[in-house]
């Protein structure tokens, strides 16, 4: 529905966006007071885990999602109906808008099980960030 230059401008946009709030937290993880040892760690943690989680759960899971979900949509009305493509394509571009309110929590909540399990289990145990 648009050119393929404004895609990959919004992909610069989101990965410029978590890029932006993993040094954001980084920063904010810094100005806490404590050993410089324990500052570094503290840093690396935020922006590690912050990097990873909004790669995941804002960027990566969400795109592929909607991405299936108008694909499968638009084979769907081009196998059940007889609208012209047009149609077709603005029917499949409205679903793909409409499913991210209900796509979002559970990207969230598998996000965090996710790093729960695996990445977070390596962070020092009193570094352990909060969900993002």
């Amino acid at each position: 529905m648009v050119p393929a230059a404004v895609v990959w401008l919004s992909y610069g946009v989101s990965s410029s966006y978590v890029l932006a709030d993993a040094i954001d937290k980084g920063k904010k993880a810094g100005e806490v007071p404590g050993p410089e040892a324990t500052r570094r760690t503290r840093v690396t943690v935020a922006v590690v885990d912050t990097f990873v989680w909004q790669a995941l759960a804002s960027v990566a899971i969400p795109g592929f999602t909607i991405n299936r979900v108008c694909a499968a949509s638009l084979y769907v009305l081009g196998t059940a109906t007889r609208w012209p493509l047009a149609a077709r394509k603005w029917t499949t571009t409205a679903l793909g808008l409409l499913v991210i309110p209900i796509i979002i929590h559970p990207i969230d909540r598998s996000v965090d099980f996710l790093l729960d399990s695996s990445l977070r289990k390596m962070y020092p145990s009193v570094e352990k960030p909060s969900s993002s």
